[in-house]
């Protein structure tokens, strides 16, 4: 509203003193959609970031539009193919998130411009594999993600915990642990299904291994075949059964759950680097959080990316480029290090001796890791996702037997 309010102003001092022969310089205007629930930190950096963009740029306008997440995925469809498409917009990738809106001609092939700005020197590797579908290259790197376990030492401490589980058999006795202490060992909300998931993918990498999770994964293994996989979804009905989620997780979202670490009712989440952040803006005390992979035993990372990509539809392809080659440079990534995530995606910006405690244990996380699993929601094609996302559901709330769930959903895989 301030920056309406200053162009308002600001026309209306042209229009007293116009000069004969006097023409106002058109802007481009530059639409850019992202997440709000990024929190204060990361849209803090992004106003930053659109400031000093447009001070360079004064025949560019950076129009900045927030949405929750599942709100940023609705209106994004909603907006597909039409006059409504952002110019650049966020989404992650993998077949079934970055790779729908590829699917439906959304996203601008960029192979040519990674070739001309040399973009293909500029990032990490595990960013830049994650720009490929198919023969193409869609989207630029904007943030490598890991998840580990986030957990808060006062309740460990309370519930005679000395040391961070580094087995699976050791994470189930810390939850028995901190029920007997009165605490909710992990806060998930069942509401966002992809919360949920999280937990699942973890399951599947413990019970069936690092191959076997693969190649079910990407539709090579049979669901219905693999008895890791039964025993997973058995693990995860295991999991509410024991009461390690809590009592009301499926009727709470994302944000609820948090709280219930904040406020010290839970004691752990399986969350990303992001958290960093979230935790200095929910005014959490960083040196009361620890991390530890989730000990699944094949010592793979849980990773993803995440991308702003140009839409096909602009008409400001040169700015969107413009902006993109700006934002993902040494100098705005070395100057936000940390602010996006923990890990950035240009391999030039690192930390120095002003690193925060769990930000510089991000990096020896993600320095250790030599292979990496993905969520369903981004290894899965979108419609094998949905039908997973109503089945792990529908587990937990006791509509589907543990025992039949890998079979249903490879049946919905067979006949798609």
């Amino acid at each position: 509203m301030k920056k309406a309010i200053r162009v308002l102003a600001c026309c209306a001092l042209l229009g007293a003193l116009v000069v004969p022969g006097a023409q106002a310089q058109d802007k481009q205007e530059l639409r850019i959609w992202v997440l709000s629930s990024f929190g204060d930190t990361v849209l803090n950096a992004w106003d930053q970031v659109e400031k000093d963009f447009e001070a360079a740029n004064p025949d560019i306008d950076v129009v900045i539009e927030t949405r929750g997440t599942d709100e940023h995925k609705d209106a994004l469809r909603v907006a597909a193919g039409t006059s409504e498409e952002p110019d650049i917009y966020f989404m992650w990738a993998g077949l079934g998130l970055g790779g729908e809106f590829v699917n439906l001609g959304v996203a601008a092939p960029l192979d040519d411009v990674y070739a001309e700005k040399g973009w293909n020197d500029r990032f990490t590797a595990p960013a830049l594999a994650k720009t490929h579908y198919g023969e193409h290259m869609y989207g630029v790197p904007y943030t490598n993600h890991g998840m580990v376990v986030y957990y808060r030492k006062d309740l460990f401490e309370k519930a005679g915990i000395t040391e961070e589980p580094t087995t699976y058999e050791e994470l189930l006795a810390a939850n028995d642990k901190l029920l007997a202490a009165g605490f909710i060992p992990f806060a998930f909300g069942g509401k966002d299904h992809w919360h949920l998931m999280r937990l699942l993918d973890s399951l599947l990498e413990t019970k069936c291994g690092a191959a076997t999770h693969d190649s079910l994964k990407f539709l090579e293994g049979n669901w219905a075949e693999e008895p890791c996989a039964t025993e997973a979804f058995n693990e995860l009905r295991a999991w509410s059964d024991k009461g390690y989620l809590g009592e009301n997780f499926m009727g709470i979202g994302y944000q609820d759950s948090n709280l219930q670490v904040f406020g010290g009712d839970a004691a752990m989440m399986l969350e990303g680097d992001w958290m960093v952040n979230q935790l200095v803006d929910a005014g959490q005390d960083l040196d009361n959080y620890g991390i530890f992979p989730f000990p699944t035993g094949t010592d793979r990372l849980y990773f993803f990316a995440e991308m702003l990509y140009p839409a096909a539809s602009t008409d400001v392809m040169d700015a969107a480029v413009n902006f993109l080659d700006y934002f993902t440079s040494d100098e705005v990534q070395q100057a936000n290090i940390g602010a996006f995530g923990s890990i950035p995606v240009n391999k030039n910006a690192s930390y120095g001796a002003e690193a925060r405690p769990l930000d510089a244990e991000w990096v020896e996380i993600f320095n250790a890791a030599s292979e990496v699993y993905e969520p369903g929601d981004q290894a899965f094609p979108l419609d094998v996702n949905t039908e997973s996302w109503r089945i792990q559901d529908a587990v937990l709330t006791g509509d589907i037997d543990p025992n039949e769930a890998a079979g249903q959903l490879q049946a919905f895989i067979d006949n798609r």
